[in-house]
Parts: C-alpha cells; sequence; structure tokens
C-alpha cells in the first residue's frame, strides 16, 4: 500500500509506537495515510484501539522486513 508519510518505531516499545504515531497524525492533512512500522508486539492491539478512540481509519496491517506495518488513514 502506498503511504504518504512513514513513521519508524522499530525498538521502541509501549507506549512509544502510539506516541510516534499519534504525533505523525496529526501533522497530516484529512483523508491521507499513514505508514508505522513498528515490532512491539502490543502494537497489534494497541493500534487499532488507538485508531477506533481517536476516529481515524485502521487500513491494514502487515509483516515487513523484521518489523509490522500498519496503515492508518487520517480522518
Amino acid at each position: 500500500m502506498k503511504a504518504d508519510t512513514t513513521v519508524d518505531a522499530v525498538g521502541l516499545l509501549c507506549p512509544m509506537p502510539i506516541v510516534k504515531l499519534s504525533k505523525g497524525v496529526k501533522a497530516m492533512e484529512s483523508g491521507q495515510v499513514l505508514e508505522l512500522l513498528a515490532d512491539d508486539a502490543g502494537a497489534d492491539s494497541d493500534v487499532p484501539a488507538w485508531c477506533k478512540k481517536t476516529g481515524n481509519e485502521f487500513i491494514s496491517s502487515e509483516e515487513g522486513d523484521g518489523c509490522k506495518k500498519y496503515y492508518i488513514r487520517k480522518s
């Protein structure tokens, strides 16, 4: 999937991937897509929960090279 911006949170533990995700989304325009790279196991539940709480769209996740890629569309 093509993203407008990428946030690298590889090597960071909870809650830092969500902190970086939040900052990244705030800097974007509505409708743009952010790609979050993370290897913290908690991100699997934290990212969709954060999207639901903030009203942003959790598009998908997929395995990457040594990390997982999460795609979020800013509402």
